[in-house]
């Protein structure tokens, strides 16, 4: 019933990582555009995919996990280095300066 030796293996893996990572974390990114979004996820795809086409699971999944490693670096040192917490975003100011966004979230509408 259950089968993982096919490439839907990899693309469920990385869907579940993204979307638990939206989840989790989504508050991180609520100022990036969607389409930077969805690109992100695309490109995670391919790569993986493509690594395992090319050289394997192991190798795919392996690079995968890899690339966690700077997400976890700036969750757990940079931003509380800055005085961010990593977890939450907070305080916001010094998040969105870190992130140089601007802090004026209403300037876009109208009245």
């Amino acid at each position: 019933m259950w089968e993982t030796d096919s490439l839907w293996f990899e693309v469920a893996i990385v869907s579940s990582t993204i979307a638990l990572g939206h989840i989790l974390l989504g508050h991180f990114e609520e100022r990036t555009p969607r389409i930077r979004k969805l690109f992100k996820y695309l490109m995670s795809l391919i790569v993986v995919v493509g690594l395992s086409i090319c050289f394997g699971r192991t190798v795919a999944l392996t690079v995968y996990a890899i690339f966690f490693i700077p997400v976890l670096y700036i969750h757990l040192v940079l931003l509380p280095k800055k005085g961010i917490n990593g977890w939450t975003g907070e305080p916001r100011s010094k998040y969105y300066d870190y992130r140089k966004w601007d802090k004026d979230i209403f300037k876009n509408e109208k009245d």
